[in-house]
C-alpha cells in the first residue's frame, strides 16, 4: 500500500457529477474552516456505474460500481479520503477502508418532479425512476402509470424529463436542495408512502485504516451515525441492494431509535413495511432484529401485504 508523503495535504476522491464534486466541496470546506492549514485538493474520477446507463443497476453488478475506482484510488495512496452519497454504497465495506464518518442528513424523502412549466402528470408518458424500492412502492401510488427506468447524473435525467421523454420523476430531496434545485419539486412523498433507502439523505466519508484522521474531528453527525448504521445492517441482514427492493429508514428520538423497514417476497412479489423501537447505542443490532423478525414473519406468511 502506498504512503502519501505529504502530511499537510489531503485529497479527497469523488465521482465526477456535479452532485457528487458539490457534496466532497462540503467535506473539504469543513476541513479547510477547521484546519485552515491544510491544502485540501479533490480529485474526481468516472465510475464503472457512471459509465454503463443503458441497463438497470441490479443487471451489471450493483452499487459496487459506484466505488470501485474511488477504492482502489484510497488503496493506492492517491486519495486520504472517498465521499459518497450513503445509499449508494455496498453493504459490505472492505476492512482497510473504513467508513469514518456521516454527515448531518438532509431531507431523507423521496420527491415528484415534473418537466419545467408543467403542472399535472401526463398519463400517456412513463414516470421515471431509477430503483426498484420506489418502483415498487409506486404501484401502490399510481396503479395507472408505466414506471420506466431512467440512469444518469441528476442534469441528464432532468433533461431528459424536460424534452418529454417522461411524464415526470422520482428523486431523492436531498440532492435536489443540495443542487438549489429545490424549486423543481411538484411533491415530497412521506416517509409512509415511499420508505426511503438506506442512508438516504446521509454522506458518508471512507478513509484507509493506516492513515489517521484528527482533522474530521467533531464531522460526525451522532443521530445520523446511528440511524444509518441500523439502517444498513437492516438492509445488509436481507441481503438487499440494487436487486432487491428493500428499503430502511431510522429516527434517533432522545436515547432511542425508531427503525422502519420494508421486507419484499420474491416468490409473489408482495411487500410489507413493519418497525422496531430500542436503544440507539444498539442501532445495528435494532436493524438486525427488525430484518429477521420480518423475514421469519412473512416469508411463509402467504396472506397480507402489497403486491407489485
Amino acid at each position: 500500500m502506498v504512503k502519501t508523503e505529504v502530511q499537510n495535504k489531503v485529497i479527497i476522491g469523488s465521482r465526477e457529477s456535479r452532485l457528487a464534486v458539490l457534496q466532497s466541496e462540503m467535506v473539504r470546506d469543513y476541513i479547510k474552516t477547521q484546519h485552515p492549514e491544510l491544502d485540501v485538493e479533490i480529485l474526481t474520477m468516472k465510475t464503472t456505474g457512471d459509465k454503463i446507463l443503458d441497463r438497470t443497476l441490479d443487471k451489471v453488478g450493483g452499487k459496487g460500481l459506484f466505488v470501485k475506482e474511488l477504492d482502489k484510488a484510497l488503496l493506492e495512496g492517491r486519495t486520504m479520503l472517498s465521499v459518497h452519497s450513503l445509499k449508494d454504497m455496498p453493504m459490505e465495506v472492505p476492512g482497510e477502508l473504513p467508513l469514518l464518518a456521516f454527515s448531518k442528513r438532509e431531507d431523507p424523502r423521496d420527491v415528484l418532479v415534473l418537466p419545467e412549466g408543467v403542472s399535472e402528470l401526463d398519463l400517456t408518458k412513463p414516470l421515471g425512476c431509477s430503483s426498484l424500492r420506489r418502483t415498487l412502492q409506486l404501484k401502490e401510488l399510481y396503479p395507472e402509470m408505466e414506471v420506466k427506468s431512467i440512469r444518469g447524473n441528476l442534469q441528464t435525467r432532468l433533461r431528459k424529463l424536460d424534452n418529454g421523454e417522461y411524464s415526470g420523476l422520482i428523486l431523492a430531496a436531498a440532492g435536489l436542495k443540495r443542487l438549489g434545485l429545490e424549486n423543481r419539486i411538484c411533491r415530497y412523498f412521506s416517509e409512509d408512502e415511499i420508505l426511503p433507502a438506506a442512508g438516504q439523505g446521509i454522506l458518508a466519508v471512507q478513509g484507509r485504516q493506516d492513515l489517521t484522521y484528527d482533522y474530521l474531528e467533531g464531522y460526525r453527525d451522532e443521530k445520523a451515525w446511528f440511524a444509518g448504521s441500523a439502517e444498513r445492517a437492516f438492509v445488509k441482514y436481507l441481503n438487499g441492494g440494487c436487486s432487491s427492493p428493500v428499503a430502511a429508514y431510522g429516527v434517533v428520538e432522545g436515547d432511542e431509535l425508531f427503525l422502519r423497514g420494508l421486507y419484499y417476497r420474491e416468490c409473489d412479489g408482495r411487500y410489507f413495511k413493519d418497525s422496531i423501537r430500542g436503544p440507539k447505542s444498539e442501532a445495528e443490532k435494532l436493524g438486525r432484529d427488525l430484518a429477521k423478525r420480518m423475514q421469519d414473519m412473512y416469508e411463509n406468511d402467504k396472506t397480507g401485504g402489497t403486491s407489485l
